[in-house]
C-alpha cells in the first residue's frame, strides 16, 4: 500500500507540472523566411506601378463626309508622311452634288456677265441720249444769244427773243436731269453687280466645300508619323465625322502608369520619376494625375526627359517609379508583406542568437516600395521576419532552424 501510494503521488505531480508548461513553440525553416535589420538614416520614399508606352499627342483622321470604304492601303504600324494615301471612300451622290456645284458656279458667272452686258448698254444709251439733250441745250444756248444780239441792234422781235430764251432754259433742265440720270444708272450698276457677285460667291463656296470633300474621299496621313490605329474596313459604311484611323507620332512618348489609389495621394505634378523600359531606364517626371479612380488604381503620366531605347513604341509594357520625398534621418526597415503604413502590426523579432522569434507590436509610419518608417517597437540593429508569417498567427513565439 505504501508503495502504491506513492506511485499514485508522483503520477499527481507529475500531470500538474506538465499542465502548467507551456505549449511548444511551433518551428519554423529559416530557408522559407527572409528577414531584414532595423536601420537609421536617410530613406526614400517611392512608389511603383505597371504601366504602358503611350503617345503624346494622337490625331484622329475624323471622315470629311458620309461614305463607303472602297480600298484600305495600308496596315497598323506603318510609317506615314502627311501625304500618304491611308483609306479611300467613296459616296455618288456626294460626286453627283460636286458636279452640280460646278455647273451651277458656271451659270452663275455667265448670268454675272450677261447681266453685266445689258447694264453696260443701257449705260451707252442713257449716256447717248444725254449727249443729245446737251447737244440740243447748246444749239438752243447759241440761238439765244444770237437773238438777244439782234434785238439790241432792233433786228429781231421780242417774241423771237423770249421764245430762244424759253427754249434754252427747257433743255437746260432737260440736260441737268439726263446727266443725274447717267450718274444714277452708273451708281447702280455697281449695286446690281454685287448682287449678282454674292451669288457667284455663294455658289463659288459650295462648289470649293463640295469638291473638297470629294477630295478627302482619298484619306491622307495629315501628319508625319505611325498610323497607330484603323477603324473601319473595306466595304464598311461610315458617317460624317466617325473617325477613320489614328496617327502618332513615335519619338514623342510619355508612360502612362496605374498606381494604386492609396500610394497615388502623395503624388505630384513635376516629382522625379523613373520608367523602366525592360531595354533601359528613362528618367521623367510627373506630368499628369487622373483625378478619377478606375479598379482601385488611378493613371499617372511621366514625361520621358531621356531618350527613347531602341523597341520603344506605343503600347509597350513598362514599370516605373515615382520618388516622393527624401526622409533625412528615420527609422527604417525593410516593408513586411502585411503591414501597411500608419498602422501597428505585430511583427516577429528575432531573439536569443538568431534561434528564437517573438512577436513584438510595431507601430508603422511612412512607407516606400520597399521599406517602411519605424515609430515605435523597434530599436537599431534589431531583426525581424518580413515574410509572410499568418501560419503563425496563435502563436507570439517561434522557432527558427
Amino acid at each position: 500500500m505504501t508503495y502504491a501510494g506513492a506511485g499514485l503521488l508522483l503520477v499527481l505531480v507529475i500531470t500538474a507540472a506538465l499542465a502548467r508548461l507551456k505549449p511548444a513553440a511551433p518551428s519554423v525553416d529559416r530557408s522559407t523566411i527572409w528577414t531584414d535589420t532595423v536601420k537609421r538614416g536617410p530613406m526614400l520614399r517611392e512608389v511603383r506601378g505597371l504601366g504602358t508606352l503611350v503617345p503624346e499627342t494622337v490625331w484622329v483622321i475624323p471622315a470629311a463626309t458620309d461614305g463607303r470604304v472602297e480600298k484600305r492601303y495600308l496596315l497598323p504600324g506603318t510609317a506615314v508622311k502627311a501625304k500618304t494615301a491611308i483609306l479611300e471612300l467613296s459616296n455618288p451622290q456626294l460626286q453627283q452634288e460636286a458636279l452640280d456645284a460646278e455647273y451651277q458656279l458656271k451659270g452663275a458667272q455667265a448670268s454675272y456677265e450677261q447681266t453685266k452686258a445689258q447694264l453696260q448698254n443701257q449705260l451707252m444709251d442713257k449716256r447717248t441720249l444725254a449727249a443729245s439733250v446737251s447737244s440740243q441745250y447748246r444749239t438752243a444756248e447759241m440761238v439765244k444769244q444770237t437773238k438777244e444780239q439782234l434785238r439790241a441792234n432792233g433786228l429781231a422781235a421780242e417774241l423771237d427773243v423770249k421764245t430762244a430764251e424759253v427754249q434754252a432754259e427747257e433743255l437746260a433742265k432737260q440736260n441737268d436731269l439726263a446727266k443725274q440720270e447717267v450718274e444714277t444708272f452708273a451708281s447702280s450698276i455697281t449695286a446690281q453687280l454685287a448682287v449678282q457677285q454674292a451669288n457667284i460667291d455663294q455658289k463659288r463656296a459650295l462648289h470649293e466645300l463640295k469638291r473638297s470633300q470629294v477630295a478627302q474621299l482619298h484619306v491622307c496621313a495629315g501628319v508625319d508619323g505611325i498610323l497607330q490605329e484603323l477603324a473601319v474596313d473595306v466595304g464598311q459604311r461610315v458617317a460624317q465625322g466617325a473617325p477613320l484611323a489614328k496617327v502618332s507620332q513615335p519619338t514623342e512618348l510619355k508612360a502612362a502608369l496605374q498606381i494604386a489609389e492609396t500610394q497615388a495621394k502623395d503624388i505630384q505634378i513635376g516629382q522625379k520619376a523613373s520608367v523602366d523600359t525592360h531595354n533601359g531606364v528613362i528618367p521623367g517626371h510627373v506630368m499628369r494625375i487622373d483625378p478619377s479612380v478606375s479598379n482601385g488604381t488611378r493613371t499617372v503620366d511621366v514625361k520621358l526627359d531621356g531618350s527613347l531605347p531602341q523597341g520603344a513604341v506605343p503600347d509597350l509594357s513598362v514599370e516605373g517609379t515615382i520618388e516622393i520625398e527624401r526622409l533625412a534621418d528615420v527609422l527604417y526597415v525593410g516593408r513586411p508583406v502585411h503591414g501597411d503604413p500608419e498602422s501597428t502590426v505585430g511583427l516577429f523579432k528575432v531573439v536569443e542568437g538568431g534561434s528564437e522569434a517573438v512577436r513584438v507590436p510595431v507601430e508603422l509610419g511612412r512607407a516606400s516600395v520597399n521599406t517602411v518608417e519605424i515609430r515605435k517597437g523597434l530599436q537599431i540593429g534589431d531583426q525581424v521576419i518580413l515574410s509572410d508569417m499568418s501560419a503563425s498567427d496563435n502563436s507570439d513565439r517561434v522557432q527558427l532552424k
